[in-house]
């Protein structure tokens, strides 16, 4: 099997995490190019000591420190580069990467620490002071569109946990979008397919049509959502999901408070 095939089933997780730590799909997707066009030009230098997934994420890490990316150097962000620079005053870019790469990575903090060049007592300060100051910082109303009530409920009990608080939960179209018109929130929780067969992507393309809203979508088939081929979600959680994974990616989403959703 040749390096490009082993790579293939990991680059869907890879844009989950460039566009998460970047905060848009643009920004991330163009981060995963140069890090393949990184391989590509020098194949010999890809890290085979270690699992084929790791190698891809060091160059990528690598990639990512060379251009400052924490600094939002690279591109014109506009407003949502200015609300994530007063972010990073407090909250450093490492702190960030050690939080999205065990929370919602699953990397063990052993392997994080290989990612970002730290111990693994390290990436465990580092995730508890990101969740700490994200946390402290953003404070929304959420809206859940979810139709299976047992998940409903987790995500309700997740949100709240967090310090935010629940708007209410909707199971169609029809209603998400009654529902945010009614009380407009400040985060919207999204499932793909809802209970009468309509979509959560359309329930949330009739809610950005009204207002910007920062969205975080859920679906058990990620890898769809995650081509790079088209307009995709920013943010994006995988079913069945760890109630820390939930956590990460409400507080990466808040931490840029950006609309964000497949055209």
């Amino acid at each position: 099997m040749t390096l490009g095939q082993d790579l293939a089933p990991h680059l869907p997780f890879l844009r989950r995490y460039a566009r998460a730590l970047t905060g848009t799909q643009q920004h991330g997707d163009a981060y995963v190019r140069a890090t393949l066009e990184a391989i590509v030009a020098a194949q010999q230098d890809f890290p085979r000591d270690v699992d084929v997934r790791l190698g891809l994420y060091r160059t990528f890490q690598r990639i990512w420190s060379s251009t400052n990316a924490g600094d939002r150097s690279d591109a014109d962000v506009g407003d949502t580069g200015a609300i994530a620079d007063a972010r990073l005053a407090q909250i450093t870019p490492r702190s960030r990467q050690a939080l999205l790469l065990t929370q919602m990575e699953g990397f063990t903090p052993e392997d994080a620490g290989y990612l970002i060049d730290a111990g693994a007592a390290e990436v465990d300060a580092l995730v508890r002071e990101a969740i700490e100051e994200i946390e402290r910082q953003t404070r929304a109303e959420v809206l859940i569109i979810e139709d299976e009530p047992i998940i409903a409920m987790d995500l309700e009990t997740i949100v709240r946990d967090l310090g935010h608080n629940v708007t209410g939960v909707a199971v169609t179209r029809d209603e998400a979008v009654s529902q945010a018109l009614a009380h407009r929130p400040g985060l919207v929780l999204a499932d793909i397919q809802l209970a009468d067969d309509s979509s959560g992507i359309d329930a949330v393309k009739d809610i950005l049509a009204e207002f910007a809203v920062p969205v975080i979508f859920i679906t058990a088939f990620p890898e769809r959502l995650l081509t790079g081929e088209r307009p995709e979600p920013t943010f994006l959680i995988t079913k069945p999901f760890q109630r820390s994974t939930v956590k990460a990616a409400i507080s990466q989403a808040l931490f840029f408070n950006i609309a964000t959703i497949p055209a």
